[in-house]
This record gives structure tokens, C-alpha cells and sequence, in this order.
């Protein structure tokens, strides 16, 4: 249900976090905090908390005495949702929902909400609905084992289960994937036809909520969207990027978090290509955020990244340099380099460092090459000159008997300008 249409019980939401006792306790709430953002996100208001610190309880999550204790906050409250940082099983949420009188979800099941309201384009939504399947089947068979025993018909609101409902889980899940797949194929062929048109590849990453979809605005001179909340970007942009010569498409892609599940990620990997299959990748960093809260973020990033991207180079964008003095950048930047390669200090609302990151991009594109050489001053002479400012860039042009051209241009391109040598009259 969209976030307008909720009633205001609806909207009111209890946030529960088990914490294992061994973890970082600054670690924890900051966790805990990025739960308030996502329910935030969604439109819920957080009317109260609940954390425990323990190993989880099979049954229950928390302590059984916790979960009485919760249930007297939600009345309290009068909260219409209990939302947990922690996964839940299928048990665990028909014991807790069954002692608070409410409905209870997870921080996995929350996010894929946030994705079904920011969804627009057909593939955006078949994305999430592929997601939202891989989420609810391995719960199938324990849905409707609670179902024939009677214990909660209807649980959740999925309705009334038969046998077969994991396996038209799986059929639909099938459908989708084959569904995606074409279109991915759709986006293999517009790649290639981009890189041989001349253009490199370069992607906005990070982690959700950076800065990206404002840096985006401030250096291709767009309006997408952007604003101070998660997951604002889902539905990938593309635009031209102008570096003075070379030619350039950059994208806005959706964020990262913490703790993304495979079957998150799985879903997304047509939207996330853009990224993993770029030339080039921007990683987008809050840097008037804490030290330990940076480097954790670069690490969620670097590990969503790394097994995928295959070598290519990272820009680290450290944005928002505005909200801090040249001796605090300093101190951040002796904390965190080890994590942050290739660094760029940028502010993209007030478009400070804007040619610096472009110079910087430059810098790792693909290697061009330099060539020298004449073409005939005649009408076929003109119009492979015209191509060439088409393919590469033009340093040198001096007009005499032969037109005289000094070019940088991707390697495939000088090559074919060997060959028009040959016979200088004709393109190829």
C-alpha cells in the first residue's frame, strides 16, 4: 500500500534489533539508525524501540519475555507494525505477530516495499516482483504447513495455500528471469554499439543515500531527481558526460546497503550491470560523515563490487567537502585511504571540484592512442576529416596539398586510419 494511503495506524511502527553479544556496540546503532531511515523511507513513523542484546531465540528472535514486553509497547503506542532489523523466519513472525496482535515484518521484507513504491518502469517492477519471490520461497513449504494445521488461516494476508503453491512460486520466478534475460541481452547489444560508437561507460556507485543522484545533476547538468532519502534512484539514467573531447555516458544507479542478500542482488542484476559492465566506476562517499561510518559503507560498496567488476578502476568521490575544514579532510583522509582509491574531492550541491573529478576520469578511461598523419585536400579528404572529429578528438589541423592531422582516438579507430593510407579516398 502506498505511504499516502496508510492509515495513521498503519504508519505507526515499533523498531525492534537483537544485537549478538560479541558485536561492535557503535556498530549496532548505527545499524539501528539506518532501519529508522529505511522506515522513514517507506513513510512509516517510528513511535517507539526495542533492542536486546543475546543470540537469537529460534522461537521467538528475543527472549519470550522480551516479546511480551513489545506487545505492551505496541499497545502503548497504539503501533499498527513491528519491524525488525533481524531476518525472521516464517516461525518467528507467526509467534511474534500472534503475542503483539500485529503485523510483523523485516528489515528485507521493508526494503523490497521501498522498491515496490519507487518502481516505475516495467523492468523496475518485474525486478522487485522477482526479488520479492526469491524472498518468500524458501518460506513456502513453512507457510503452508501453519496453514493445514489451521493455526493462522490466511497469515500475513497471503491468502489460502495448496500444495502446489512453491512450485507456481517457481514457474512465475521463471517466467520473470527469462523475461529479464531478454532485456539484459536487449542492454549487451546497446553496450557494444555504445563502445563502438566511441563511448566509454562510467557509473555512479555507493552506497544509498551518498550524494550520487546530486553529483549526477551537478556534472551532466540534469534535474533527476534527488533527494535526502534511501533508495531515491531504482530506475537507472544515462546521459552524455563532456570531457573535452572524449566522449562519455554516465549513469545513476540505485544504492547499495548493508548486508544486501544474494537473492536482492540476483534480482537487480540487469539494473546492477550498469555498473559491474562500466569502464569506469565513480564510488560516491558522504565525507561529513564519521571515519568508522565511511569505511564501513566503503566496505559494503567494495564488496558488492568486487567479485564482479573485473578489474575496473574506482574513482573514490568524497562528497560533500563543504561541511568540513581542510585539516578535518586531512584527518578523515589519513583514516580512510587505505579504503578509498584514486580520491576526488567534490561538493556536488554547490558543483565545488566539478573538472577536477572530470580531469581525474580522464585520467582511467580506456588508453586512447596519438596519431599523426595526412589525408588528401580534396571533397573524400573533407569528409574523413569530419568523421574523425566524430570518433576522437583533433589536436592539430593544417591545410597545404594534404591536410596535415595530429588525433587521439580508441585503438580500433587509428587502426582503420592506417588503412584508409592506403587508399586515402575512401572511409573504409
Amino acid at each position: 500500500m502506498p505511504a499516502d494511503k496508510k492509515t495513521e495506524t498503519e504508519r505507526r511502527v515499533i523498531l525492534v534489533k537483537r544485537t549478538n553479544p560479541r558485536a561492535d556496540p557503535e556498530r549496532s546503532e548505527y545499524l539501528f539508525e539506518e532501519l529508522k531511515e529505511l522506515a522513514r523511507a517507506t513513510g512509516y513513523i517510528p513511535v517507539g524501540e526495542l533492542t536486546q542484546t543475546r543470540f537469537p531465540d529460534s522461537r521467538y528472535q528475543l527472549g519470550k519475555g522480551k516479546i511480551e514486553e513489545l506487545a505492551e509497547l505496541v499497545r502503548q503506542k497504539r503501533a499498527g507494525k513491528v519491524i525488525f532489523y533481524n531476518r525472521l523466519s516464517t516461525i518467528q513472525l507467526f509467534n511474534i505477530s500472534e503475542i503483539c496482535g500485529c503485523q510483523v515484518m523485516d528489515k528485507f521484507q521493508l526494503i523490497l516495499e521501498i522498491f515496490a513504491k519507487r518502481a516505475t518502469t516495467r523492468r523496475s517492477k518485474l525486478q522487485v516482483e522477482l526479488a520479492r519471490l526469491k524472498y518468500e520461497i524458501p518460506r513456502a513449504r513453512a507457510i503452508v504447513s501453519l496453514v493445514k494445521k489451521e493455526e493462522r488461516a490466511g497469515f500475513m494476508g497471503l491468502g489460502d495455500y495448496e500444495d502446489a503453491y512453491e512450485q507456481d512460486l517457481k514457474k512465475r520466478i521463471a517466467r520473470i528471469e527469462d523475461e529479464l534475460e531478454s532485456a539484459g541481452k536487449d542492454d549487451e547489444s546497446l553496450r557494444a554499439f555504445r563502445h563502438r560508437k566511441g563511448f566509454s561507460l562510467v557509473a555512479l556507485a555507493g552506497y544509498t543515500n551518498a550524494g550520487k543522484s546530486t553529483l549526477f545533476n551537478a556534472i551532466v547538468n540534469e534535474s533527476v531527481e534527488a533527494r535526502n532519502m534511501l533508495f531515491t534512484t531504482l530506475v537507472p539514467t544515462t546521459r552524455a558526460l563532456d570531457l573535452g573531447g572524449r566522449k562519455a555516458l554516465l549513469t545513476d544507479t540505485v544504492g547499495f546497503i548493508e548486508e544486501l542478500p544474494h537473492w536482492l542482488v540476483d534480482a537487480f542484476k540487469s539494473t546492477l550491470d550498469e555498473i559491474f559492465l562500466s569502464d569506469l566506476i565513480l564510488l560516491v562517499v558522504d565525507a561529513g560523515e564519521k571515519p568508522e561510518t565511511i569505511l564501513q559503507k566503503l566496505s559494503t560498496s567494495h564488496d558488492t563490487l568486487w567479485d564482479r567488476i573485473q578489474g575496473v578502476p574506482i574513482i573514490t568521490v568524497l562528497n560533500k567537502i563543504d561541511l568540513l575544514e581542510e585539516a578535518q579532510l586531512e584527518a578523515l583522509m589519513e583514516e580512510i585511504g587505505y579504503m578509498a582509491p584514486n580520491p576526488v574531492f567534490v561538493s556536488a550541491k554547490k558543483k565545488i571540484g566539478m573538472q577536477e573529478l572530470k580531469d581525474e576520469i580522464i585520467k582511467h578511461l580506456p588508453a586512447w592512442s596519438f596519431y599523426s598523419f595526412s589525408l588528401p585536400n580534396s571533397e573524400k579528404g573533407m569528409s574523413v576529416l569530419s568523421w574523425l572529429y566524430d570518433e576522437g578528438i583533433v589536436h592539430r589541423v593544417e591545410y597545404g596539398e594534404r591536410i596535415s592531422v595530429d588525433y587521439e582516438a580508441r585503438e580500433d579507430i587509428i587502426n582503420r586510419i592506417k588503412s584508409l593510407e592506403l587508399n586515402p579516398y575512401e572511409q573504409g
